[in-house]
């Protein structure tokens, strides 16, 4: 219950904070260029100029404000000896102001979440890997809860000749260079309250404690390189554990059209892993994020690559296709179809190749009301594994799970 008062008082301080100032964005600027500022995602990285406007924003002064949040309650089954039936809560509340300074603009950014009060644990998702719980031992079959902190940023950019600019992101909590935007953000899995599987081989550094990031925007071009701290978040959810830079990461983005984002990166990450800290690893990802108008409604799309090279033992590699279709402003149906390579299930240690898991989920939200600026709405998903036949005597024959869920998430 702890997390669930934890969750409400969330909601009840992003309602307070929102009131304070409404007002209707005006052709804004995006935060790194003279862009549409829909293109804006998470960290540094872009989505299509075509996606809608989910965040309210308004003004203080010279600043320009903008406020987003949701807050998930759900219950989960999922199946099989290592499975285990839950309640948990998901939250993100994100705030953020720019203002324009001399030839350019500064940005500062802050984004917090309620889920450490979940309990370092996190909530149950077969064959889900990646980071800890204990300090001990890594955490399989359960998805992390994210921490108190998930950004604190500033960012700085300087008009060049014509649409180009020069742009620095600088965060004791953010995200560098590496990947698509995080899941939390990608129109395309925003409705669907289970974190994927490929997390961890496609988005997983979106919560750095130490990240500065550099890049150059021209047009529907961006490049750019981050030295950031490679280590993943520990249990203490809680606190913001900053050591040096030792990492590096670069990425190139092109939005060829309103409707299209893709992105390529690659990026170096020492010692991600506390639990082998001798050990390093080199990710590489590619993306293609789509809108569409279809009818009354739109279709988001995400196509995903993720490949880890850790300095020891086998690379594995993930694909992940997500999409949404919403209409009418109520209804979501939504699917995910991924495939995961692993290297820290349990009992696969002395296999020749790493085991690959599949899991398809299909889903629906109904939005059946509106509270204020809050959007309510109730949904429920359910997936289905296919696993190697020797996983069998660990995780069982059926592999079929289910998740219900009530959302809350702030909307003009």
């Amino acid at each position: 219950m702890s997390s669930i008062r934890s969750s409400f008082w969330f909601l009840g301080f992003s309602l307070a904070v929102s009131c304070a100032s409404q007002a209707e964005s005006m052709g804004m600027a995006g935060d790194f260029g003279a862009y549409p500022m829909t293109r804006d995602a998470s960290g540094t990285s872009w989505q299509p100029d075509q996606s809608p406007m989910e965040p309210i924003h308004g003004a203080w002064g010279d600043w320009m404000t903008m406020l987003h949040g949701s807050l998930v309650l759900a219950d989960t089954h999922q199946p099989g000896p290592r499975g285990a039936d839950s309640t948990f809560s998901e939250s993100m509340l994100m705030v953020s102001g720019r203002r324009e300074l001399g030839e350019g603009s500064v940005t500062l950014r802050a984004m917090a979440s309620a889920e450490p009060a979940n309990g370092a644990a996190g909530y149950p998702l077969l064959f889900q890997t990646g980071e800890t719980a204990d300090g001990r031992t890594p955490l399989v079959d359960r998805q992390h809860p994210h921490n108190l902190w998930m950004e604190v940023a500033a960012a700085y950019s300087h008009t060049l000749l014509g649409a180009a600019s020069w742009f620095v992101y600088a965060a004791p909590v953010g995200e560098p260079a590496l990947g698509p935007p995080a899941f939390l953000h990608r129109r395309s899995s925003d409705a669907n309250p289970e974190a994927p599987l490929s997390h961890h081989h496609i988005d997983a550094t979106h919560i750095s404690f130490g990240v500065v990031t550099g890049g150059v925007v021209s047009g529907p071009w961006k490049v750019e390189a981050s030295a950031f701290n490679g280590r993943e978040p520990d249990q203490h959810r809680s606190e913001v554990q900053l050591r040096r830079l030792d990492s590096w990461s670069t990425r190139l983005s092109l939005n060829p059209t309103p409707s299209l984002a893709l992105q390529v990166s690659t990026g170096h990450l020492a010692s991600p892993e506390s639990l082998n800290p001798s050990e390093s690893l080199q990710r590489t990802t590619g993306s293609v994020l789509h809108e569409q108008r279809i009818g009354a409604g739109k279709l988001s799309t995400t196509l995903a690559f993720g490949r880890n090279a850790p300095s020891t033992g086998h690379s594995t590699d993930a694909w992940l296709l997500d999409s949404a279709f919403r209409w009418n402003d109520r209804h979501t149906v939504f699917g995910r179809a991924e495939q995961v390579g692993y290297d820290e299930l349990p009992g696969t240690g002395e296999w020749l190749r790493p085991p690959v898991v599949r899991k398809g989920s299909v889903g629906y939200q109904y939005d059946f009301a509106r509270l204020g600026i809050l959007r309510l709405g109730v949904g429920g998903i359910v997936s289905r594994h296919w696993a190697p036949d020797n996983l069998a005597p660990i995780y069982g024959q059926t592999l079929d799970s289910w998740t219900i869920y009530l959302r809350a998430r702030i909307a003009p």
